[in-house]
Order: C-alpha cells, then sequence, then structure tokens
C-alpha cells in the first residue's frame, strides 16, 4: 500500500510503501512515553520502502527494551514522531507512526505487539462514555 504524510506544521513530508500485514498497536514503553499515550499504531515499510520529500528530522538513537538500538526520527520544529527503525545502510524496514500518516483511517492494525507492558485499563475502552468532539 502506498501512503504519504507529513509532521503537524508540514516541514517534514514523505511517501512510503506499506506491508500491510506490518500495520501494529505496540504497546512497548518507549513507545507510550515518546506517543505520551497508552500505545502506539505503526506500520513497517517494505524494505527500502520509505522516502523523504521534504525536510531533514532530527534523529536519535534508542536502546529499545528489546536490546535493540533504534534510530528515532522526528520533526525540529513541531516534535511530531515521524519514523524508528534500525541502524545500518538502506534498505530497511522503517516503522512508520501512522499518526502523521495522510491515509491513517485506513490503516487497520493487524496485530499487537509488547503486550506484556500493555496497561491493564484498556479492555475497558468500551465501556468509557464517548462523545463526538471535545
Amino acid at each position: 500500500m502506498q501512503v504519504d504524510g507529513q509532521c503537524h506544521c508540514g516541514r517534514i513530508r514523505y511517501e512510503a510503501e506499506l506491508d500491510p500485514a506490518g500495520i501494529l498497536l505496540c504497546h512497548c514503553t518507549d513507545c507510550q512515553a515518546t506517543s505520551g499515550s497508552a500505545f502506539r499504531t505503526v506500520a513497517l515499510t517494505v524494505p527500502g520502502g520509505y522516502r523523504l520529500l521534504a525536510g531533514t528530522p532530527t534523529t536519535y538513537v534508542k536502546t529499545a527494551e528489546s536490546g535493540a538500538r533504534r534510530v528515532q526520527t522526528f520533526c525540529p520544529d513541531c516534535g511530531s514522531p515521524l519514523t524508528s527503525t534500525s541502524e545500518g545502510p538502506e534498505p530497511k524496514v522503517h516503522s512508520l507512526r501512522t499518526g502523521t500518516c495522510r491515509q491513517r483511517a485506513q490503516l487497520r492494525p493487524v496485530g499487537q505487539i509488547w503486550c506484556g507492558s500493555a496497561l491493564p485499563w484498556l479492555d475497558t475502552l468500551g465501556a468509557i462514555p464517548r462523545r463526538a468532539k471535545g
């Protein structure tokens, strides 16, 4: 699936080819901390399937709970998280933060990972009152 997107302020723009089997909810503590939420929705690209169209993201390397060193990218102006990936040369898989993707409504998760650190109240979401706005 071909997608495109941008950070919140629009400085960073990208396009990507996604693996439809790689749209996941991640419950790891790193995703909780960097998303500011209970989990993060990610979409894995095909190897070499991520391309920047505009801007230069800021990067830093974080050793994940798994022990893997992950390169995190985000917009230097608005701070929007964009991707994470392994260190080293392309082609590689990028974990795209789906909130920045224009087609995000079409990116239905097919699985969940790092469920051992999922917040215990998530299974009660259906019972929490909902409002269409604010």
